[in-house]
């Protein structure tokens, strides 16, 4: 039989706080690894932090602009477009 805590918090009610809980934490998870593997100002490895401080440009500009980036870059900022439109678009 399920014990007490398992009736609370195992019930259909919950699920979308599951859901959303495990989307935040893997978009978390996401970043952090996108950080320390990718940012050219993180250095894990001891040889890679011995070199200093470098002037390497063009590796922070490939960091800076990554794909999500490029796609909203020309884009309005509107959430719900049609809708905007609708309501505050010229009435005929």
């Amino acid at each position: 039989m399920a014990s007490p805590a398992m009736k609370r918090w195992l019930r259909p009610e919950v699920y979308p706080i599951f859901a959303v809980v495990g989307s935040v934490v893997g978009i978390c998870g996401m970043q952090l690894v996108r950080n320390i593997t990718g940012n050219p100002e993180v250095r894990v490895t001891k040889q890679n932090r011995a070199a200093g401080i470098l002037d390497n440009f063009a590796e922070g500009e490939k960091y800076k602009e990554h794909g999500v980036r490029k796609f909203v870059r020309n884009k309005q900022p509107e959430i719900m477009p049609s809708v905007n439109q609708f309501f505050a678009g010229p009435k005929c």
